[in-house]
């Protein structure tokens, strides 16, 4: 299969020239029994309407455009429309506190603040602090004084943005990393990276025009938006869901005939949890189209899966690994032909190549655990305005990942853990995702986290984080008695009982366990 090489904003105008009217989009709003659509003519032309409104306020090539929005279907308006003119987006975590948004701004110095309603009181409690933002816009109905409005912008707006000449070598955004191990950086990726990334999508899930892709995780982060981008290159139907219960999933991929659809594990499990209850009925849904449900952002139970398969025997799987760095997912994959491979994260994607090292960067024995580092055009131009963090994780070409892992006979990369998650225990090194994959095959478990709790004598020991299934019970003793099939020194000392914290891409937040757990804030293994 042939790729021409264009950036995105010309890939949605192909397909408004191609399928004008066909379906792009869809927004589905359940808690409100709302859908909405637009076809890709009308996206091609509201996404140049902003562009010439942006160019309108003085937004130049090379200018940074922030957003802080909700999924929906305006968002990939203004997104493209800021791409378009050749300015960089600087998509923002809509999780983020006023202090983070303010960091975040003094780094990248935009000039015009695109940001929903129910961002409002953020907003005015940063604006005066925006010293680089010459004007706010506001979507939604309820326009704040300080703001103009961006359905009144549209209105009036003209069809045509101003010429712009975009290469793929031209930075295309700004994105922050989501900080599960420490202070979110800004990434800067290219036109050529997104592109990439449209193309190895696409060839890893072979998806076509009548591919209907099921949308849900945030579009502010790589992974999301670049697991549709294989959806764009060939002008199929996504479906943006606002709600993510395991009703409004299902309903989803029956009511709009869903074929592809990205779970975080969170999700599969709670799906899994009301088919086993009963609550959930397959019965209730058409489903006989969904040929594809894939997971990444952390590491998967192999558990999980068998249990999925149990309900959808012929639907094919796939696992993929990114990271922000790399312009999101797909740098390694497992291939919906390995299933029998589950629990790698599976092998160098297309146009990809991957190194597994020691600390001075030589390749490890085979079999051995060591960091994986990554080669291809994914990967970031640089952390912006930081030079040391990226001279640390850019080296020689090649992207270091800090996540350990190991390589197995046929080629297969399985995920060992973080590098600042290893945890010590009287000078053996105890992998927290070995144990968790092991407690997670107890029938009461629907989550767990390992992390190093400290001890006088051994460093640290083993400690567990449990979330029970609902209606499930299960004791301390239980779970370390559980435990004692494990080698003595991974076994967990000490177990605790709560929720697991996860950042919108379904990472568990380590940082926040260890604070919460051990009121110790950084692994504290780790000398800098």
């Amino acid at each position: 299969m042939g790729y021409i090489q264009i950036h995105i904003g010309e890939m949605l105008a192909r397909n408004a020239r191609m399928y004008p009217q066909s379906i792009a989009l869809v927004e589905r709003i359940p808690a409100e029994q709302k859908r909405f659509t637009i076809t890709w003519s009308e996206f091609d032309r509201r996404a140049n309407q902003f562009s010439r409104v942006l160019q309108e306020m003085g937004i130049k090539k090379g200018d940074r455009v922030m957003q802080l929005m909700h999924n929906s279907i305006d968002w990939l308006v203004v997104y493209f429309g800021i791409v378009r003119t050749g300015a960089w987006v600087v998509p923002l975590n809509f999780r983020f506190s006023s202090d983070d948004i303010l960091k975040c701004a003094a780094v990248a110095e935009p000039q015009v603040f695109i940001f929903g309603e129910e961002f409002r009181e953020k907003i005015e409690e940063t604006k005066d602090k925006l010293g680089t933002v010459k004007q706010f816009v506001c979507t939604g109905d309820s326009t704040p004084p300080f703001a103009l409005s961006y359905k009144a912008l549209m209105r009036f707006a003209d069809t045509e943005p101003l010429k712009v000449d975009i290469t793929l070598d031209d930075p295309c955004g700004l994105y922050f990393t989501s900080g599960t191990t420490g202070q979110p950086k800004p990434i800067l990726l290219t036109h050529h990276n997104m592109a990439t990334a449209c193309i190895t999508e696409n060839i890893h899930h072979f998806q076509t025009k009548d591919d209907i892709f099921i949308l849900i995780p945030p579009l502010y982060h790589t992974g999301a938006k670049m697991h549709w981008f294989g959806s764009l290159i060939v002008g199929g139907t996504s479906v943006i869901l606002k709600g993510v219960s395991p009703e409004c999933v299902l309903e989803a991929v029956s009511e709009e005939k869903g074929t592809i659809v990205w779970l975080l594990v969170p999700w599969a499990q709670d799906i899994l949890m009301k088919l086993d209850s009963g609550a959930l009925k397959l019965a209730d849904y058409e489903l006989s189209q969904w040929r594809l449900m894939h997971i990444g952002a952390q590491p998967v139970p192999p558990s999980l899966i068998t249990h999925w398969k149990s309900y959808f025997p012929q639907m094919a799987y796939d696992t993929t690994y990114g990271l922000s760095e790399s312009t999101g997912p797909n740098c390694v994959h497992l291939g919906i032909e390995n299933t029998h491979k589950v629990g790698a994260i599976g092998r160098p994607g297309f146009n990809w190549e991957t190194r597994i090292v020691d600390e001075a960067g030589s390749d490890v024995a085979p079999g051995e655990p060591g960091e994986l580092i990554l080669r291809g055009n994914g990967v970031m131009q640089e952390y912006y305005k930081n030079p040391e963090a990226t001279a640390k994780t850019l080296r020689d070409g090649w992207l270091y990942t800090g996540d350990l892992v190991r390589e197995d006979e046929e080629g297969f990369i399985f995920i060992v853990d973080r590098k600042k998650d290893v945890i010590i225990t009287g000078g053996e090194n105890v992998f927290p995702v070995e144990v968790e994959n092991f407690i997670h095959n107890h029938p009461a478990v629907r989550d767990v986290a390992a992390i190093g709790f400290p001890d006088e004598r051994l460093g640290e020991i083993v400690a567990v984080v449990v979330a029970l299934i609902p209606g499930r019970k299960a004791t301390e003793k239980e779970i370390l008695e559980y435990c004692e099939q494990l080698p003595r020194y991974k076994r967990p000392r000490k177990v605790f009982f709560g929720e697991i914290p996860r950042n919108p891409t379904g990472k568990i937040e380590k940082p926040k366990l260890r604070k919460l757990f051990t009121g110790i804030t950084e692994a504290f293994q780790i000398k800098e």
